[in-house]
């Protein structure tokens, strides 16, 4: 007895229209979604630092350039309701001249910014940089916001 070797096919030789070679695929293809993540990821990780700005002040508008600054300078900030604040921590105006002896790294010759609300009162802002200067900071300037016009 031989064995034959004939092929046998299933169906009859005749393939239906319509119906797919492969059953549906049941799995979920994750490469498209870890892309948009790592890409997210990467734009939360630039943005953050921008939108660290301190103290919330309104500042007012002036036609002055911006300045270019290499280090983060240190700042003396007055809100509205007259709060005084040295690198965003809120501090007493009596220990104003011994908190900027603590911060600054150039000792007297360290440049100032003195941020000032709007509606705070001149007479504040004024005793604040008067503050400063009598302490011995003799680079102290007022920041304004750029006009938008």
């Amino acid at each position: 007895m031989a064995l034959s070797s004939v092929a046998v096919r299933r169906g009859g030789g005749r393939r239906r229209r319509g119906v797919p070679r492969y059953g549906a695929m049941a799995e979920i293809n994750m490469t498209p979604f870890i892309d948009v993540m790592l890409v997210l990821l990467i734009i939360f990780m630039v943005a953050a630092p921008l939108l660290a700005t301190g103290v919330p002040i309104d500042l007012p508008q002036t036609k002055a350039a911006a300045l270019n600054i290499e280090q983060k300078p240190l700042s003396v900030a007055v809100d509205d309701k007259g709060v005084v604040y040295v690198m965003d921590q809120p501090v007493d105006v009596g220990q104003l001249a011994d908190k900027l002896k603590e911060v600054a790294k150039a000792g007297f010759d360290e440049r100032i910014y003195v941020r000032g609300a709007n509606q705070v009162n001149y007479g504040r802002i004024a005793e604040v940089m008067s503050i400063v200067t009598t302490a011995g900071y003799k680079k102290v300037a007022l920041v304004t916001d750029p006009s938008k016009n």
